[in-house]
């Protein structure tokens, strides 16, 4: 069954003034879905009326195959998109600062250890955090995390099976190189989420993004020199030694060790 699209001139609102706008109507018959419905308006609505861009259309089902389609039009620069050719809204950003959290087994250093008068000293832990006769149970600690989301506009024909299987593979991985005023190793993708509108619309794509700094040359408890990118995993091995002046066996970090967790990726190939 063939698709056919009336306007409906009785439909037509028109406003005056400070304000200006213009409101068309169509009826659709034979549309085999809502999106398909506003695809064919597109052959008939026209993408500016008296001078004002098509901010939106509207479809509202009348039964399985008909619609009532409301096209508006009114001064303030196009949000439509359809596959008139439009052009798409500005990208935008969003960010906000918050807190990731870790265990921290050893500390950046002991302020104080106090024994009770007349008993021996305080065992030495070393920085070791909540050691206990099972071992170091550590605290956990707010470390900076900084969480941003853009969001772009692709046309159908940039994003392919191609494109969107690249970005299933890219998620996860870290930067190999700067990106967005970050070092390599510092910003984590955590995925996209992509809408599209209509046949032929165009793409809708949010990107999210997670950064923790590097740290080089950092110093925690006394462990001097650690280099660790921001995703990087940074643990400890702890060992038992005698404290001869707390006369007592106590579990104290041997070594420390810098893990990569995640695997770097080329974010170049999200497009953006």
């Amino acid at each position: 069954m063939p698709t056919t699209v009336h306007q409906l001139i009785e439909g037509t609102e028109v406003t005056t003034g400070a304000s200006p706008s213009v409101t068309l109507k169509y009826f659709v018959d034979g549309a085999a879905s809502e999106n398909a419905a506003l695809d064919a308006v597109l052959s008939t609505c026209p993408s500016t009326y008296n001078g004002m861009p098509r901010q939106s259309r509207s479809a509202e089902p009348i039964s399985d195959t008909k619609y009532l389609v409301t096209a508006r039009y009114s001064p303030q620069e196009s949000n439509d998109q359809g596959s008139s050719g439009g052009a798409p809204p500005e990208s935008s950003y969003e960010f906000s600062t918050g807190g990731g959290s870790e265990t921290m087994f050893v500390s950046l250093s002991t302020k104080q250890r106090v024994a009770l008068p007349g008993g021996p000293q305080a065992p030495d832990f070393h920085s070791g955090v909540n050691v206990t006769n099972d071992g170091p149970q550590g605290v956990e600690r707010t470390v900076p995390i900084f969480n941003f989301s853009e969001t772009h506009y692709k046309t159908a024909a940039a994003v392919s099976n191609s494109y969107v299987a690249t970005l299933f593979a890219l998620t996860g991985t870290v930067n190999n190189s700067a990106f967005r005023g970050f070092s390599a190793g510092e910003v984590l993708f955590l995925g996209a989420r992509g809408s599209k509108r209509g046949v032929n619309g165009d793409w809708e794509i949010t990107y999210s993004f997670a950064a923790s700094p590097n740290v080089t040359g950092g110093t925690i408890g006394g462990f001097t020199g650690i280099n660790k990118d921001g995703w990087d995993y940074l643990w400890f091995l702890f060992e038992d030694k005698e404290d001869p002046n707390a006369e007592k066996v106590v579990r104290r970090p041997r070594a420390a060790y810098v893990e990569q967790i995640y695997k770097r990726g080329g974010f170049a190939g999200l497009g953006i």
